[in-house]
Order: structure tokens, then sequence, then C-alpha cells
């Protein structure tokens, strides 16, 4: 388990995540609050939504109890609600953007895994150690 700076950098990071994908998904849903009938695209979108926000909103609750206690939960319960929230709201922009224009679909869908590459590659070289130089 991460320890000290590492692990509240951690818990900031989670915190801004979840509450960021919430205020997306708030502003990618109100388009379709007054629509009259949805597409498919956008019916994917509102029910990935609406399983992605309030898990959000649950992990954003555990996220500030996990800053006061100073630890993370070794909990699997929440490790799947990490995994299924993060993974709804990304469906749900996929769909999102899918119901404005396919491309931008599939534009979002390859934008989002480049940046999983980036975010991945740039996280194991600044927090795995170094090798030592001779």
């Amino acid at each position: 388990m991460e320890t000290g700076e590492g692990r509240d950098e951690t818990l900031r990071q989670m915190g801004l995540i979840y509450s960021g994908l919430i205020g997306v998904a708030i502003l990618m849903v109100q388009p379709f609050l007054g629509a009259a009938s949805l597409d498919v695209a956008a019916t994917i979108s509102v029910i990935a939504f609406a399983v992605a926000v309030p898990l959000l909103a649950a992990l954003v609750l555990l996220n500030r109890q996990e800053s006061y206690r100073q630890r993370r939960t070794p909990s699997v319960t929440v490790l799947v609600a990490h995994s299924l929230a993060q993974g709804a709201a990304v469906v749900g922009l996929v769909a999102g953007f899918w119901h404005i224009d396919w491309v931008a679909g599939v534009c979002f869908l390859v934008a989002a895994f480049v940046g999983l590459g980036v975010h991945s590659a740039g996280f194991t070289r600044l927090e795995l150690p170094r090798r030592p130089t001779a």
C-alpha cells in the first residue's frame, strides 16, 4: 500500500477524476432531457451515465473518508465500483459523441486509448525505481 505523499496524491487525483466525470456526465445528459425520443447512441449514453453517476458520487464520498483517515480501503467492492463507474462513464462519453457524429465517437475512443497509453508510460517512468547507471 502507498504511504505518505504518494497516497495523498493518489487520493487527490482520484477525487478529481470522479468529480470531473460527474460534471461531464451532467453536461452530456442535459440535451437528452427534453428530447422527444432518443436514438440508440443517445439511449446508451443516458443508461451508461445512469450507472456511472451514482457510483462516482459514492466514490467521491469514500475518497473524502479515505483522505480523512489517510489510508485507502482494500475493499474488492470498491475496486469493482471504481472500474464499473469509470468504464460506464467512458461508454457514456463515446456514445454521446457517437450520437453527435459517429466520427466524433471513434475519435474520442481512439484519443481515450492514446491518453491511457500516455498516462501509463509517464506514470511508469515516474514511479518505477530507477536503475543505477554505471
